[in-house]
Formats: C-alpha cells, sequence, structure tokens
C-alpha cells in the first residue's frame, strides 16, 4: 500500500511540476511576442526618420549638425540588441527627433508643406502606437516575473534556468510625453 501512495505523491508532484514548467514557458514566450510588437513600432519609427530627415534637409540646410544628430541616433538604435542598451538608445533617437520638429518651428515654409505635416502625423501615431506596445510588452514581463518569483514556481525558474526579463523603460522625461506637433491651420499652404 505505501508503494502506491508513495507512486500517486510523486506522480502528483511531477504533474504539478509539468504545470508550472509549461505556465512558466507560455508566459516566457508571450513576453518574448510582446516585445516584437514593440521591435515592430521601433522600426516603423526608424523607416519614418529619413523622410523626416530629407524634407527638413531641403528646408534647413544649414541645420547639418541636428540632421547629423538624427540619422546617428537612429543608426545607434538599429544596432541595439539588448533591452537596457535598445531602451538607451531609443531615447536618444527620441530626443534628436524631438529637436528635428522643434527646429520645424524656426522654418514657416517647413512647417506648411504637406509632406512635413503628413511625416508628423506619422510620427504621432508611431509614438502612441509604441507606447501602447511598450505597456503590453511591460504588462506581460509583470505576469511573467511575479509567476516565477512565487512559490513552487520559484524552483521550476531555478532548476530550469528562466530569469527575469528586464522592463522596457524610458528614462528621459521628454520621451514620456508624444512630441508636440504643431500643425495649425496650413490649408491654405497646401500647395506648397
Amino acid at each position: 500500500m505505501l508503494p502506491i501512495v508513495l507512486g500517486i505523491v510523486v506522480g502528483l508532484l511531477l504533474v504539478g511540476l509539468l504545470l508550472v514548467f509549461n505556465r512558466l514557458v507560455r508566459l516566457r514566450n508571450r513576453v518574448r511576442e510582446s516585445f516584437s510588437g514593440v521591435d515592430v513600432q521601433l522600426k516603423r519609427r526608424h523607416d519614418l526618420v529619413p523622410s523626416l530627415v530629407e524634407t527638413v534637409k531641403g528646408y534647413a540646410q544649414h541645420e547639418k549638425s541636428t540632421l547629423e544628430d538624427v540619422v546617428a541616433a537612429r543608426r545607434d538604435a538599429q544596432a541595439a540588441s539588448a533591452i537596457p542598451d535598445k531602451e538607451a538608445r531609443e531615447t536618444a533617437l527620441g530626443g534628436a527627433v524631438r529637436k528635428l520638429m522643434l527646429l520645424a518651428e524656426s522654418y514657416p515654409d517647413l512647417k506648411a508643406d504637406r509632406s512635413f505635416r503628413s511625416l508628423q502625423q506619422d510620427l504621432v501615431k508611431i509614438e502612441d502606437d509604441l507606447q501602447y506596445a511598450r505597456r503590453y510588452y511591460n504588462g506581460t514581463v509583470r505576469d511573467y516575473n511575479t509567476a516565477q518569483s512565487t512559490f513552487p514556481a520559484l524552483l521550476v525558474a531555478s532548476w530550469f534556468g528562466h530569469r527575469e526579463e528586464p522592463f522596457f523603460q524610458v528614462d528621459d522625461a521628454g520621451e514620456r510625453a508624444v512630441p508636440d506637433v504643431a500643425l495649425g491651420d496650413a490649408s491654405a499652404n497646401d500647395g506648397a
């Protein structure tokens, strides 16, 4: 009778460990999938930057250092792979793009350019989508990290090499806000 009871107890423990392990794997996969959503939005922003630079270049040719800063920040952001490195470089890119947008305030013809206004609207949309993707990613990270830090998942996580995932945080307070884009009523200048 004792071997049967021990067999049942061991079997239940194994089933419990298997369930915990599978839950951790599902949560880790959800974290990875949600980060791919952040990556998609970052790529959209990276793809928009050259168009912004080219449009601004046509109106503000003597602002070469600002344009070069934006291009360099984009290149650095694209090269980042680890999340903490990506955070820092994306923050720098966001700051460079904001400087580029502020530069437009000095050039009324640029502000009135239909192409530039469209790019500004695209940037606002991308920044909003990026914020939602970050929020979803951080929520999945929270769920995963919480799940693996509770008992008995804590044991299973340590046995199978599960590690806490980092949150995607934005350090720069200016990056936390959507870039201020003053579109104004430039409909009279649509021909520009």
